[in-house]
């Protein structure tokens, strides 16, 4: 394992963790429960865009780089899969801290549980690890076919009988957390919304397109293609030139179908997301590393390899900036502002994180919440400063 390829994950790392601020920060600021109809021109144009752009693609890419690292790690621990599970163990808690006392988005209690299984594959050739993470990434479209909502509904109903308990309606649901004074209020909101996120984990069949993205990035990390981006240049064009000339077309039917409220239905919208989102997304990871690979040892990359260093850290911060600047326990800013003001405000966090973490990492060897995560896998006292 070369220099280089941390430098270029990390730096991919960066990126990701960039798109997945701009994805989430609509739904921190409650522009994404406003009312379609209230929208202006300038709202929908950046909406179109965001849903075009944004939209599962850096989700994609943050999944990917997670299989990779899982690979790394799996390999340096050999026969010891038991450190794997226990790094597992402690996401898995970080995430669920993160669902139930900041935000109802998590991804990292997700994340944990499937990577849990990657251990199962570990003695498949890679080959046969791509191809059963293609089958992964194919079957939410077979279960929206057979199955629909039917698996979700039971908690969606228990989403709204806790919403009844504090008294969280259709009607206030999109400004509850603007309005809210206290962090018991928050709370509350985040009591629903934690049962709220497993709705979304089913409805959607998250985990089959995570655990699909993990041996996806899984099979690359084995193939070491980022530790060689020179030798796999062909390889990585081939990749930009194909993902964009599928995910382009099929990216504008896909705006087009989620802007117009899924006129063809959910198994259609389900084929758009497969056939422009993953495409996208790997177009992303093989773009940037060419253009990585144009600057000899990663010249100039290394805030943002800094940065993606420290991704748990400024995942979880961007969690943390969005509460205290959107819902009322901070600056009260949700509902208040449009959604390229939202963005904008989302690219200021970014930037913020980047200068953050280049200052972080000239003093101290990992970000603070990497930096307990490892404590915790290897059971001690691990030193902090360079």
């Amino acid at each position: 394992m070369g220099k280089k390829r941390y430098v270029i994950l990390d730096a991919l790392r960066c990126f990701a963790i960039m798109g997945i601020c701009l994805a989430n920060f609509p739904e921190f600021s409650l522009w994404t429960f406003s009312d379609p109809s209230g929208w202006t021109v300038t709202d929908k144009v950046t909406r179109a865009v965001q849903t075009f752009l944004v939209d599962g693609k850096f989700y994609t890419l943050f999944s990917l780089l997670f299989g990779m690292a899982f690979s790394i790690q799996l390999e340096n621990a050999g026969q010891k899969t038991r450190i794997f599970y226990r790094r597992m163990t402690v996401l898995f808690f970080i995430g669920l801290i993160h669902l139930l006392f900041i935000w109802s988005g998590d991804i990292l209690m997700l994340y944990a549980l499937m990577g849990m299984l990657l251990p199962l594959f570990k003695k498949l050739p890679t080959r046969k690890v791509f191809y059963a993470g293609g089958f992964f990434l194919v079957l939410p479209v077979l279960c929206e076919a057979v199955f629909g909502t039917r698996l979700s509904d039971p908690l969606l109903r228990e989403q709204w009988r806790i919403c009844g308990l504090y008294g969280i309606t259709e009607a206030n649901f999109g400004t509850w957390l603007a309005g809210i004074d206290s962090y018991k209020g928050m709370l509350q909101f985040l009591h629903q919304g934690a049962v709220e996120r497993m709705w979304e984990f089913v409805v959607s069949y998250r985990f089959f397109k995570v655990l699909g993205l993990f041996l996806t990035g899984y099979a690359l990390g084995r193939g070491k293609i980022f530790a060689d981006i020179e030798g796999n240049k062909g390889f990585l064009k081939k990749v930009l030139a194909y993902g964009l000339m599928l995910g382009i077309p099929v990216g504008l039917l896909y705006t087009w179908h989620s802007m117009s409220g899924e006129p063809l239905g959910p198994v259609v919208q389900s084929v758009f997301y497969l056939l422009s989102v993953y495409p996208m997304g790997f177009a992303y990871a093989a773009g940037f590393s060419l253009l990585f690979a144009r600057s000899p040892e990663g010249r100039g990359w290394m805030p943002l390899a800094r940065t993606g260093r420290m991704a748990c850290t400024n995942y979880l911060g961007q969690s943390v900036l969005g509460v205290l600047l959107f819902y009322g326990i901070g600056l009260g800013l949700g509902a208040k502002v449009g959604l390229l003001a939202t963005e904008a405000m989302a690219l200021g966090v970014f930037a913020f994180q980047i200068a953050v973490s280049t200052v972080w990492l000239k003093y101290f060897r990992y970000g603070p919440v990497e930096w307990v995560w490892r404590m915790l896998t290897h059971g001690q006292i691990l030193p902090m400063r360079n």
